[in-house]
């Protein structure tokens, strides 16, 4: 983006097994409380390659500016960020997550019975 300002801000990628087809971004200055989005593992994946997503999370792979950086853009209605992270911390972190749940064997890993008992009881 034309004039933009980067400022550097912690942020640490997770990946939870329990929640398999899901990422979570976390970031945050150490004396505040953090701001986590999750979206979609393979949102992740294909934005090394191609721009990827339509909503909320969007995910824009290297550019010739910015050839190391992978950017993620969060949009909410109040406005907008762009994250550049380099390629190859999620190129590292895709392979550690894909490690402990191969691509198409995320269900494998889902509690069905949990999931149900949440979505018809309302609980966490």
């Amino acid at each position: 983006m034309a004039g933009e300002a980067w400022v550097p801000l912690p942020a640490a990628l997770r990946y939870d097994v329990a929640d398999p087809y899901a990422v979570r971004l976390s970031m945050g200055v150490p004396a505040a409380p953090s701001v986590d989005w999750v979206f979609a593992r393979s949102l992740l994946a294909e934005g090394l390659h191609r721009p990827a997503g339509i909503g909320d999370v969007v995910v824009i792979p290297r550019h010739r500016r910015r050839p190391e950086s992978v950017r993620i853009l969060f949009r909410t209605r109040a406005g907008a960020a762009l994250l550049a992270v380099h390629a190859l911390v999620v190129t590292d972190f895709l392979r550690r997550s894909e490690a402990l749940v191969p691509p198409g064997t995320e269900h494998h890993h889902i509690d069905v019975d949990r999931v149900i008992d949440r979505l018809t009881h309302g609980r966490p």
